[in-house]
């Protein structure tokens, strides 16, 4: 069983963990920002930075039975519009998971959404693959700012 808190804090210090990328990222030239790189299912910085976003405004609004739009490249063009689309995916992540009891977070969602795929999972679980998403991309992010010249600095949850 997962604890309300014990994701709360996992998701907030993933996010804090973006933070300090988002802010490197800021600093590297905008062209730099996408330059295609070969070898990454997202090519650039900036589709792969969106990706992250997307997927969780995606599986939290899918475990709420909301629509969503997503992310496109173009609704966000500078990194401080990005940074306020992220700010606005943790806050509304934050709520929903303050809105759910322990029981109801690590339940099995039965019906799953409509326009969901795999097998029905509770709704800890789909918090904790966004999580575990979001550091897998972060990781393809740290590889390709290092490709370009512009090596991140450390962004692990346990950072000194």
């Amino acid at each position: 069983m997962f604890t309300k808190s014990g994701i709360r804090d996992l998701h907030s210090a993933t996010h804090e963990s973006l933070d300090i990328l988002f802010r490197h990222v800021g600093k590297v030239p905008v062209a730099l920002l996408w330059e295609p790189l070969k070898g990454f299912g997202f090519p650039t910085l900036w589709t792969q930075l969106i990706h992250i976003l997307t997927v969780e405004e995606a599986w939290v609004h899918a475990l709420q039975g909301k629509p969503f739009a997503g992310l496109a490249e173009g609704d966000c063009s500078e990194i401080t519009e990005l940074l306020a689309a992220k700010s606005r995916l943790r806050e509304e992540t934050r709520v929903y998971i303050e809105s759910l009891s322990e029981a109801q977070l690590n339940t099995i969602l039965a019906p799953p959404p409509e326009e969901w795929f795999g097998e029905p999972r509770s709704p800890a679980f789909i918090l904790l693959h966004v999580i575990t998403h979001t550091f897998h991309h972060k990781g393809q992010i740290v590889a390709m700012l290092r490709a370009l010249g512009y090596p991140a600095p450390d962004t692990d949850l346990q950072h000194g």
